[in-house]
């Protein structure tokens, strides 16, 4: 097994760097800005052929208050599940009494603990370390995490613990995990559902909007709808998106950028949307840009409970009538916070998947088409009309239905939809867009109707030649 690195320190000691710089990644948020991390952030590393998990944190020992409570927790648990932790500090900041507070906590766990010292670009290492032998912790490194100096001594140092990984160790990802993106506007219940499915608080939920600011990625394994296996998961916590005019920090501008970037990483996409509000103009853009990525969408309308009748009934109605643009979209309505309905979106999120990985030979494609066409032909484009000769498979999420033909210029947008919902009617597909891609072929006997006129013309010649014998 690949040994687990948690990095723990109080804010703004330079762990995310560290954990971008160990996992050769962008994936978390960089800024000099304190309690800039809140969850766990899990991702992976190599040193040679030595692979480990590292796992970032938010900050921890300086207040207890507010939101930092919740993160104190998430580093907790990142402690208890790893096996060495990786204690950083500031090295121009010098010891405070938050560090001593975390050093003195550490000291009691059955695993080892090393001590980084960040931040010692340009420093003396001797005197950047003096103060921090203090803490009672052997190992002690300095390290420049933004540069990258002394990282890699570090890092041979805590792997000589364990075992070299055996041949075979790394396995490559199961092409049917199914990578869900959780989208939505702030304070939605986006964190709370998520928590709520893996039954833990595995990212922290907080009555404020903006507390999830990284895109965290949490992997699982659920028994599949028919109840014969287990399904691999991914679900992929974002940040909440707000209107553009309304988005002002650069912490929240890249945190949206993460977002967005989550969606195409994912094969399908719930957006989470607030009952009480009903579906917004940001909800619709939100599924505009889901729907031009061609992702598989799930809706799921949350905070469900205790709403009246009447407030209900306008809900429904506001999202039958907005909605219209994607007739296909299934919506569910649940309470993350109770759990009523959320155990029901799998079995939607898994048709979804399937439908956006659909398999299907050409031959069975083109019998459709026949079937389709045969029923309700193309319209005519002034003397002539398009003809659809076959189709197959192009792609994949969303499915893509290839048709090569002749004159399929000519086919009409209403045409257009109508073979797209039959295609979709007959591969029973849901949750999914369909794209149609059309093909129109080079005519083999274009340009040899004068060739064969005059071959006729002579064959009659010679007949009517005969014919005066």
């Amino acid at each position: 097994m690949k040994p687990v690195i948690a990095l723990v320190g109080r804010p703004n000691v330079g762990k995310s760097t560290l954990f971008n710089r160990l996992t050769r990644t962008r994936d978390a948020i960089v800024a000099d800005f304190p309690g800039l991390t809140r969850d766990r952030q899990y991702g992976d590393g190599r040193l040679g052929d030595r692979p480990y998990t590292v796992v970032d944190t938010g900050g921890i020992g300086e207040s207890e208050e507010g939101i930092d409570r919740p993160m104190t927790d998430q580093a907790l648990q990142a402690v208890g599940e790893a096996d060495v932790v990786l204690f950083l500090v500031d090295g121009r900041a010098g010891l405070t009494a938050a560090d001593e507070q975390v050093a003195s906590e550490l000291r009691k766990l059955p695993k080892p603990v090393f001590l980084a010292v960040n931040k010692t670009d340009g420093l003396d290492p001797d005197t950047a370390l003096a103060d921090f032998y203090g803490l009672g912790l052997t190992e002690l490194f300095p390290i420049a995490a933004a540069h990258g100096r002394g990282v890699r001594g570090m890092i041979t140092e805590v792997l000589k613990e364990f075992p070299e990984a055996e041949e075979g160790d790394g396995e490559p990802a199961d092409p049917d995990t199914v990578r869900v993106a959780v989208l939505g506007r702030p304070n939605v219940g986006k964190s709370t559902l998520i928590n709520r499915i893996l039954g833990e608080e595995r990212v922290v939920v907080f009555d404020q909007a903006g507390t999830t600011r990284d895109t965290i990625e949490v992997p699982f394994v659920r028994q599949d709808r028919n109840g014969d296996g287990e399904r691999n998961y991914v679900l992929i916590d974002t940040a909440g998106i707000r209107r553009r005019g309304k988005v002002h920090e650069t912490i929240e501008k890249f945190s949206v950028i993460k977002a967005l970037q989550a969606v195409d990483a994912a094969q399908v996409v719930m957006v989470v949307v607030d009952a009480r509000d009903g579906i917004t103009d940001q909800d619709l853009h939100l599924l505009g840009y889901v729907l031009e990525t061609g992702r598989a969408l799930v809706i799921a309308v949350n905070k469900w409970d205790g709403l009246e009748a009447d407030h209900r009934q306008w809900v429904k109605r506001e999202l039958e009538r907005r909605l219209h643009f994607a007739p296909w979209v299934k919506v569910h309505f649940i309470s993350a916070l109770h759990g009523t309905g959320v155990g029901d979106l799998f079995g939607f999120i898994e048709r979804a998947w399937d439908s956006a990985f659909i398999k299907l030979g050409s031959n069975a494609l083109t019998r459709m088409l026949q079937d389709i066409t045969h029923s309700h032909p193309p319209p005519r484009a002034g003397r002539f009309r398009a003809k659809l000769r076959y189709a197959h498979l192009g792609g994949s999420n969303p499915p893509t239905v290839v048709i090569h033909g002749n004159r399929t210029e000519s086919l009409p947008n209403s045409y257009q939809r109508y073979l797209e919902n039959k295609f979709r009617e007959l591969l029973k597909i849901e949750g999914s867009p369909i794209r149609l891609e059309l093909k129109s072929g080079d005519n083999p006997y274009e340009g040899r109707k004068t060739q064969l006129t005059d071959r006729q013309i002579k064959r009659k010649r010679r007949m009517m030649k005969h014919v005066k014998k």
